[in-house]
């Protein structure tokens, strides 16, 4: 069974720093990129950044100098530390597993919430 489960969300101030977890199961952790996606309330859902399976790094832009993704292969977990947070980077926040060999299948978690504000 997949699954991919975050943790780390919660309220911050303006300013704040917030590490969100993503702990993989199921899956063939190596072999995915790994990636953090959000939604704000009646938008979107967005990329954030995402990491390859070669360590490889993609931000958006609005996010670029201020997240950092990672990910520990060994212990199938992959990471994001947000810096300099923003009101407007309010949202429900997704991990994302995308195989890059067989079917290519695309898996999510149920998302973690961060509410930046005063």
């Amino acid at each position: 069974q997949v699954q991919l489960v975050e943790s780390g969300g919660g309220l911050v101030q303006p300013g704040g720093s917030l590490r969100l977890s993503c702990a993989a199961s199921g899956i063939m952790f190596s072999f995915c990129t790994m990636a953090w996606y959000r939604q704000a309330p009646g938008k979107q859902r967005e990329l954030v950044a995402e990491i390859t399976t070669s360590d490889r790094t993609n931000y958006a832009d609005s996010m670029k100098g201020r997240f950092t993704i990672s990910r520990d292969n060994a212990k199938k977990m992959v990471y994001l530390q947000m810096n300099s947070l923003k009101p407007d980077d309010t949202a429900v926040y997704y991990c994302n597993a995308r195989a890059t060999i067989g079917t290519r299948p695309d898996y999510w978690g149920q998302g973690t919430q961060v509410i930046v504000s005063s």
